[in-house]
This record gives C-alpha cells, sequence and structure tokens, in this order.
C-alpha cells in the first residue's frame, strides 16, 4: 500500500510514502469528520490511498486572497 498526496487545488504531486502499513490514527484520518473524509481522501483498486491536500503555493494564495475559499478550485 501506499499513499500519495497531492494538491486539491492544482494537481501538484506533493509526495508518495511507498509500502507503508498504518492505520487511520498513525495517519491522522480519525480527526476528519465523514465529509472531509469524502473529500479528502480516496483508495483506488490497488489498496492505495489518495489524499488530496494544499501544496504551500495555493495555501499562500488562499492566505491572501480569503474569498477564493468559496470555490471549489480557483485556477483557470
Amino acid at each position: 500500500m501506499a499513499i500519495h498526496y497531492q494538491c486539491r487545488h492544482c494537481g501538484t504531486k506533493l509526495g508518495t510514502i511507498s509500502e507503508w502499513t498504518a492505520d487511520e490514527k498513525t495517519l491522522g484520518f480519525h480527526m476528519l469528520d465523514e465529509e472531509e473524509r469524502e473529500n479528502m481522501i480516496r483508495y483506488d483498486n490497488r489498496g492505495d490511498i489518495h489524499v488530496d491536500t494544499i501544496c504551500e503555493d495555493c495555501e499562500k494564495t488562499l492566505s491572501d486572497h480569503p474569498d477564493y475559499h468559496q470555490y471549489e478550485s480557483f485556477l483557470q
């Protein structure tokens, strides 16, 4: 099982943890509510986990333009 992290706004691949064996508590997923889990975490047919997060560049853009939080994606 691998865990893949990517930015949910720009799609940048942020990293992969290969051959990782951990439960949801170790990964911190237990801190997410059901809606957050549905929006952030996907499992593929190989058992890999794909986690949507925010890269530093998009986080800075959101910080500079708080009104962008209302959009699913602020990139065009």
